[in-house]
């Protein structure tokens, strides 16, 4: 990334039109070579402001809830592809109005709700969501093909035909994977739906593609596609990455408010949060990158990143600078686009951080920023 200019805020989320733009490029590459239809999950991106530019390049947007829905409906101007655990009654009505795909998660949502869209609403395509058992992701809570998960239906919950108002089916088995990993879901996925993939007219892979990483094999993912389509020519192909979308698209600024001395290290007080701003930092877990510091190192001036939130595990460690830190000093944390802005609370009240972009030019712009009234009124 380029240096910053000096007026961006902290905290702040920085998004960087120009990364944003090349990632968008290899997508509709993807797209175009392999016939397929890639779309934005809103639940990894959601950074609205930018919605007019990925339309110019992908298929449309996919949405798990009334709110997503509606913010595709307002901002990208077009219907959602719509998949929920489960609705809420009250809501699939204007759901269903807003979206142009809606995925069933149980056959039992699908029976109570396949006729409202019969009888009161026409041209929606209808699915389900498959879970044939298989994944290679290692984390739990991300693992949708985990024991006794709540995702999808098994095959002995389908007869031989797909039910009546259904000509979909969707499945989401990947986390920030490779087109290798793909292949090998695909093949476990056709080991038991094959029958019923043949009689889809629309095919959902869902997401945990990442397309953009450096490295990947869009060539062999290409490939791989067109074999998938060739065996199931009759249907349409949907891919839905929210992570390849915004990876590494931007950063997290931050400051240094305070050093705490302790007998065997240094804590750095931040005017940011891991819990709060960066949670999946403490979910998955994994240790974000920073700019000009590495792990910790012998020599170096090393330190213990600490949130602003009282949660008494909200930090991060270890780093290492070449140079000490002091309160005022700048702490940027990188790739904090993706899955973060859409995770973040109010907890504690903190300040929540800004969001702004760095256009084509280099030109910083604010796109949000937070206060009182955003804390107050997510509350009662």
């Amino acid at each position: 990334m380029n240096e910053l200019p000096q007026h961006i805020p902290s905290p702040c989320y920085v998004l960087y039109e120009e990364k944003l733009i090349s990632n968008l490029e290899l997508l509709r590459y993807v797209q175009d070579e392999s016939g397929v239809k890639i779309i934005c999950a809103l639940k990894g991106f959601s950074t609205w402001a930018v919605f007019p530019l990925i339309k110019k390049y992908l298929s449309g947007a996919t949405a798990s809830s009334l709110n997503e829905a509606t913010l595709i409906h307002e901002e990208m101007k077009t219907k959602a592809h719509t998949y929920c655990p489960a609705y809420i009654p009250s809501e699939f009505f204007e759901i269903a109005q807003r979206s142009s795909h809606i995925t069933f998660n149980s056959m039992s949502e699908y029976s109570r709700y396949i006729s409202i869209l019969k009888n009161r609403l026409s041209g929606i395509l209808c699915g389900i969501r498959i879970n044939p058992g298989y994944s290679e992701i290692s984390t739990d809570i991300y693992n949708p093909a985990i024991s006794g998960s709540r995702l999808g239906v098994s095959r002995n919950e389908l007869g031989k035909d797909l039910p009546s108002g259904i000509n979909g089916l969707h499945f989401h088995l990947l986390c920030e994977q490779d087109s290798f990993v793909l292949e090998r879901v695909l093949e476990k996925v056709e080991e038991k739906f094959s029958d019923l993939l043949k009689q889809c007219a629309w095919i959902n892979m869902g997401g945990g593609h990442l397309i953009t990483r450096n490295g990947y094999d869009t060539e062999h993912l290409i490939r791989i596609l067109k074999e998938f389509k060739k065996r199931y020519p009759q249907a349409e192909i949907i891919l839905e990455p929210g992570e390849a979308i915004g990876w590494e698209t931007g950063i997290l600024t931050s400051t240094v408010l305070d050093i705490i001395d302790k007998k065997d290290f240094k804590i750095a007080m931040l005017d940011v949060s891991f819990a709060a701003h960066m949670p999946d930092t403490l979910e998955m877990p994994y240790k974000p990158m920073v700019e000009g510091a590495t792990d910790a190192r012998k020599g170096a001036h090393t330190y213990r990143f600490g949130g602003s939130t009282c949660l008494a595990g909200d930090f991060m460690g270890d780093y290492s600078f070449d140079k000490e830190l002091m309160p005022g000093d700048k702490v940027v944390f990188q790739d904090m686009i993706h899955y973060t802005m859409v995770k973040t609370t109010f907890f504690n009240g903190v300040k929540h951080p800004s969001i702004g972009m760095i256009d084509v030019a280099g030109k910083f712009r604010m796109l949000k920023d937070f206060g009182y009234s955003e804390f107050k009124n997510k509350l009662s």
